[in-house]
């Protein structure tokens, strides 16, 4: 059964909080990644370019695990494990022009080219533990 997501993680979701989300790779071994993160209601939304390594494991295994950082107390951290329960190129061109504005204060750079297909990874949380 999903989880809601508690209001301290929202907080960190809503803000520039480095953020690593963890896939598993066709022989099941993990596969780490720094992303920029949102929140959509209960779902932590992660954006990513098709293609990318990340996104076929997901497609292959949905199950992934993200930890979240505070910006401004190094030492706090909340991690979510769940599903992927979305991919979705709707609103993801758009949403990833809002996470560089809120990352980097700037338009995204579009590395690699604007005709890069962006999608959306949309996560519900299973666990959620944190640390003080």
């Amino acid at each position: 059964m999903p989880l809601a997501l508690p209001d301290d993680l929202r907080d960190l979701l809503s803000r520039p909080s480095p953020c690593v989300i963890t896939t598993l790779l066709p022989d099941g071994s993990p596969h780490a990644t720094e992303v920029w993160v949102d929140v959509d209601g209960d779902h932590v939304l992660v954006n990513s370019v098709d293609g990318h390594r990340k996104v076929a494991n997901v497609r292959r295994d949905p199950r992934v695990a993200v930890t979240v950082l505070d910006p401004d107390q190094a030492s706090r951290y909340l991690s979510v494990r769940g599903r992927v329960v979305e991919v979705t190129t709707e609103g993801a061109a758009d949403h990833i022009e809002k996470l560089a504005h809120r990352y980097t204060g700037r338009p995204y750079r579009w590395y690699g080219g604007r005709d890069q297909v962006r999608v959306l990874l949309r996560i519900e949380a299973d666990h959620i533990v944190g640390g003080f």
